[in-house]
């Protein structure tokens, strides 16, 4: 399949829908920033992606990496496309210019990141797990730190990762044994095995700096007792060249169901020189700096994976020939009417395109409040800006990452069916779809978990704060768009929807006080209910914003022709509006009838009974 970067939308959902003028213009650092060059930046990137990495991804998946003598090799073209990513400037867009980047706003790294992660998966997993490694160094790394490892690692020369899992622990961190000894040059030395390491070893660049949990000798037990620690690859000497080796090696790389061409390594650290990052003992709370960061990069692959899937299963179902339209022939010159004509593949296209579109707007909307957060308080923006646009992140980011990865991987299994046998064939691109993107709601916290951590601890842990930022601000929309006729039904949806968002979130408190596993059985509908409201309330602004476009439109379009296909991406907004109201907001029925079921049935068989 060959992928085309969706400029249009990307600039829809960013200057139009989001207001990135107005929003930039709050932010001191980017008062200058204007759409013709925030352009520029997303037609480089869609040119990269598009010539450059996008034919590596079929290669990368039937090559994959190769791993000899400890040392692991990328498939065919990935350095070469990797060296000319850097020369471009990719890695630096959004790093501190302090230290070699440029300074661009979250917002901006990440629609590019959109654009690459779509083109090339796997390819993209290289760079992009460097960014969590940077901002853990930048919000807790000593100025030293700071100065020895930011401007390599900003400029790709050097790449870095995240070091958690070990195989006994999985996602409970607090079980892990990989142990940090002090030295007597205050180093340490730090000795485990961490499982599942993206990009933990690879032939990309001359250095890599991990991010490694681990456990001081005096360490209480638990995740109050984890300690985070800078691990290079190689030892970065006084005078910033590198020296010996350090004691950390890749023991072998995992055999994967997809992203092949991402090592996904065992490494094995034997006494290794590590640097203390944060306080002792704090390292988990130093790491979700990294782990946030990775969570909204997961989010954009579950976008990837539905925008990818949709423009394969588009480009099929205009091309490919079966039956007749049950109305009568639709296409009178071939001897059976193309699918995209029959309902059942419409009902897909729409989903899948409802999906992409509406993942876009999130992620989009995410990373406005990233640059506030990011910026901090400066210029038009407050202290109590800044706290606020971490409460919203806190709240969306769970169910960015969960929903837009469970949807995406709906929307790749679609694809798989819009093609029919042949989507089961290799060479059309939507097996791997799937299979690369069934990792996205694994990793940085299984969807579960994303699900407990919403519901427990953001929404229920805040006593419902956290929530009320957000129904606010559909409930104002809703109410001052209460009588516009045009979308009277969607609104009408939605707040009603909103109230029941509250509503379930006092029900399900409630029944947590008489039974805490009523938290736990409820969590997962909870989340995709969430997911469903959110994604609404976005499509509802898009849908509002449209139907105001075609208005402007209509009396201009006799008199220039050029307007037209202006006019059919707008209506095409509205109707996509009307499908996601239509036919994916009554999903919600059926998670709100789940949670009311209650914990009784999950619970209610001993482990024993679990017979076969």
């Amino acid at each position: 399949m060959q992928y085309t970067a969706p400029l249009r939308d990307i600039r829809f959902a960013m200057h139009e829908l989001l207001d990135s003028k107005a929003h930039y213009a709050r932010l001191s650092d980017h008062q200058e920033l204007d759409t013709d060059t925030i352009n520029s930046y997303l037609e480089a990137a869609a040119d990269f992606a598009q010539s450059v990495i996008a034919p590596l991804n079929r290669t990368g998946d039937m090559e994959g990496c190769r791993f000899e003598n400890g040392e692991v090799y990328t498939p065919t073209g990935f350095k070469q496309a990797y060296e000319q990513y850097c020369e471009l400037g990719f890695p630096a867009i959004a790093a501190d210019p302090a230290f070699g980047g440029m300074g661009l706003p979250t917002s901006i790294g990440s629609a590019i990141n959109e654009i690459m992660g779509t083109a090339n998966w796997s390819f993209s997993m290289y760079p992009g797990l460097s960014h969590g490694a940077i901002a853990t160094i930048e919000h807790h790394g000593t100025d030293e730190q700071k100065a020895t490892y930011l401007e390599n690692m900003n400029t790709g020369r050097w790449s870095g990762t995240m070091c958690l899992t070990e195989a006994h622990a999985g996602s409970d961190l607090g079980l892990i044994k990989t142990r940090a000894v002090p030295n007597a040059d205050g180093s340490y030395a730090i000795t485990g095995q961490k499982i599942f390491i993206s990009a933990g070893e690879h032939d990309l660049t001359e250095n890599i700096i991990h991010i490694v949990l681990a456990r001081l000798p005096d360490a209480p037990a638990g995740t109050k007792g984890i300690s985070l620690f800078i691990v290079p690859k190689f030892i970065v000497n006084a005078d910033g060249s590198l020296g010996a080796r350090n004691g950390v090696t890749c023991g072998s790389i995992e055999h994967k169901m997809g992203i092949k061409a991402s090592a996904t390594c065992v490494m094995n650290f034997d006494g290794a020189t590590g640097y203390l990052i944060g306080p002792k003992n704090r390292g988990l709370n130093c790491m979700f700096t990294f782990m946030n960061v990775a969570r909204i990069g997961t989010a954009i692959q579950g976008l990837a994976a539905a925008e990818f899937a949709f423009q394969g299963s588009l480009t099929y179902a205009k091309d490919r020939t079966a039956m007749r339209s049950l109305s009568g022939a639709k296409d009178a010159d071939k001897p059976a009417d193309r699918i995209i004509h029959h309902p059942a593949v419409r009902n897909m296209l729409m989903t899948q395109k409802a999906f992409s579109e509406g993942g876009r707007a999130l992620v989009c909307y995410l990373s406005q409040f990233a640059d506030v957060v990011a910026q901090g308080e400066s210029g038009d923006v407050s202290a109590k800006d800044v706290k606020y646009a971490d409460e919203m992140l806190s709240l969306l980011t769970p169910i960015a990452k969960a929903f837009l990865t469970e949807t995406g991987y709906e929307a790749a299994n679609l694809g798989v069916q819009v093609y029919g046998g042949h989507g089961f064939i290799s060479e059309w691109g939507m097996e791997q779809n799937v299979r690369d993107t069934r990792i996205a709601c694994l990793y940085e916290g299984t969807t579960e978990i994303q699900s407990l951590d919403l519901l427990a601890r953001k929404v229920l842990g805040s006593q419902g704060r956290l929530l009320a930022n957000f129904t606010k601000i559909i409930h104002k929309f809703c109410v001052e768009n209460a009588e516009n006729d045009d979308v009277g039904q969607m609104i009408r949806t939605l707040a009603k929807l909103n109230k029941q968002w509250g509503d379930l979130t006092s029900r399900i408190a409630l029944q947590g006080t008489q039974n805490p596993e009523a938290i736990g059985a409820a969590a997962v509908d909870y989340l995709y209910f969430s997911g469903y409201v959110t994604l609404g309330y976005l499509w509802a602004r898009a849908a509002v914003l449209a139907k105001a476009k075609l208005a402007q439109l209509d009396d201009d379009l006799s008199a220039d022709t050029s307007l037209h296909s202006e006019y059919g991406f707008y209506d095409a907004k509205v109707k996509t509006a009307e499908f996601y109201f239509a036919k994916l907001m009554p999903r919600t029925a059926v998670h709100v009838a789940r949670i009311n079921s209650g914990e009784s049935s999950l619970m209610a068989m001993d482990i024993e009974q679990f017979a076969f």
